[in-house]
C-alpha cells in the first residue's frame, strides 16, 4: 500500500505544532530566513510527506506585557491555521521583532502572509542523490595482479 499525503484540514492540531527545543534548533540551524520588517520566518523544508508545523518566538523584548505577545501569537495560528493546506512540509518558524507590539494587527497579518507566501516558491531538499552510494576501498573486488 503506498502512504497517503496526509489530510491537511483547516485545523490546527497539536501534530501541526512545533514544541521540542531540538526541533526549534534544527530550524534555526539549516532553515532559510525570510524577513520583514518586524518579522522574520524561519523555514525548514522536509523532502519526505508530512504535515507543516508552527513554531513561534515571541521574546519580551517585542513587548513586556504577556497579552500583547499572546495577541501576536494567536494572530500567527490563526493565519497559519487557514494557510497550512497550500504550503509545503516542512517547519515554520516565527519570530516577532522588537516593534511588532506597536504595529497594528493587520499590519502584522500582511507581513506573515507575504512571508507565507514567499514560503510557497521555496524547493524543497533533494530526497537523496541519483546515483548509489561509492564504495570504499573495501568493498570493491580486487583486481588479479597481471600474469609474467
Amino acid at each position: 500500500m503506498a502512504p497517503q499525503a496526509p489530510d491537511i484540514s483547516r485545523s490546527f492540531p497539536p501534530r501541526a505544532r512545533l514544541r521540542a527545543a531540538a526541533d526549534f534548533q534544527a530550524a534555526f540551524k539549516q532553515g532559510k530566513r525570510l524577513s520583514s520588517p518586524q518579522l522574520r520566518l524561519i523555514v525548514r523544508l522536509r523532502s519526505e510527506p508530512g504535515e507543516p508545523r508552527l513554531g513561534i518566538a515571541v521574546s519580551r523584548k517585542v513587548d513586556k506585557r504577556a497579552v500583547v505577545r499572546n495577541r501576536i501569537k494567536r494572530l500567527a495560528r490563526e493565519l497559519f491555521r487557514q494557510e497550512r493546506a497550500g504550503l509545503p512540509a516542512g517547519d515554520y518558524v516565527l519570530v516577532a521583532q522588537p516593534g511588532a507590539a506597536a504595529q497594528p494587527l493587520s499590519a502584522l497579518r500582511e507581513q506573515l502572509a507575504g512571508l507565507l507566501q514567499r514560503a510557497r516558491s521555496l524547493k524543497a531538499p533533494a530526497a537523496g542523490g541519483t546515483m548509489p552510494p561509492f564504495p570504499d576501498a573495501s568493498a570493491r573486488p580486487a583486481t588479479n595482479p597481471p600474469e609474467s
